[in-house]
């Protein structure tokens, strides 16, 4: 239990007050990101059919639930994506490229693909309607992309000396991917029938590219691109369901 309560706190606001742990602790949260992902999908929606009650028109709705996605998570994973975007589009060498992503501030590059990434989501949260359609694109983006971090960190080494995904990944181990791997399947199946096999298969093999090519670039990966992962898997994994 203590586990879990460790990934839900990392991966979301929720104040559990669960203290510091070790590194063998921590990458055994990873195991549960799936089970936290589909809390997240389930919150939302929950979120968008109340909304759907109270006849929100559907863009409205589509916005309100990316604001709510954001809102549930910190907006963790999208600083990540803002670092990564401004680092690999800078077009420098490695040692660069890790410095830019340590920069707090926001380059032009991150809030481009801040602002075309949420519009996207926006946009495919909009085409899927009302439930099930929404719901099912909900639980499997959410799902999947917190999975596609573990299968990363298992796969890639960490780039930097140090960091808060360091830790996760020393104690990564087969075990734990492996927990990971078969409960988002489980859930996968459960939430799209045999589309969601190959929506788990897609997700992987994205994982898999992506990863290399972050890997290529600076030697590994990092919290930042780890983040960059979740968002874009997340909207890969919406536009799926969309076009399925």
């Amino acid at each position: 239990m203590s586990s879990f309560l460790l990934s839900l706190q990392f991966l979301t606001i929720v104040p559990l007050g669960m203290k510091e742990a070790d590194e063998k602790h921590l990458a055994g949260a990873a195991a549960y990101f799936p089970f936290v992902g589909l809390l997240l999908g389930l919150a939302l929606a929950g979120i968008g059919a109340l909304l759907g009650m109270l006849n929100f028109p559907a863009l409205a709705s589509g916005v309100i639930l990316v604001v709510a996605w954001v809102g549930i998570t910190g907006g963790m994973h999208l600083d990540g994506l803002a670092d990564t975007a401004d680092a690999f589009l800078s077009a420098r060498p490695k040692e660069e490229m890790l410095k830019i992503m340590r920069d707090p501030h926001v380059g032009v590059m991150g809030v481009v693909s801040l602002i075309s990434l949420m519009l996207l989501k926006v946009s495919l949260l909009v085409g899927l309607g009302l439930a099930p359609a929404r719901t099912t694109g909900l639980l499997l983006s959410c799902v999947l992309s917190r999975w596609s971090a573990v299968l990363a960190m298992f796969l890639f080494p960490y780039a930097r000396q140090e960091g808060k995904a360091k830790v996760f990944m020393e104690g990564m181990e087969p075990g734990i991917v492996l927990f990971a791997s078969f409960t988002a399947l489980i859930f996968s199946v459960a939430a799209w029938g045999l589309k969601g096999l190959l929506a788990f298969t897609v997700i992987a093999g994205f994982t898999c590219a992506s990863g290399r090519f972050i890997a290529n670039r600076i030697g590994g990966i990092t919290g930042d691109t780890l983040g960059a992962v979740i968002e874009l898997t997340e909207t890969l994994a919406l536009c799926m369901v969309c076009l399925g």
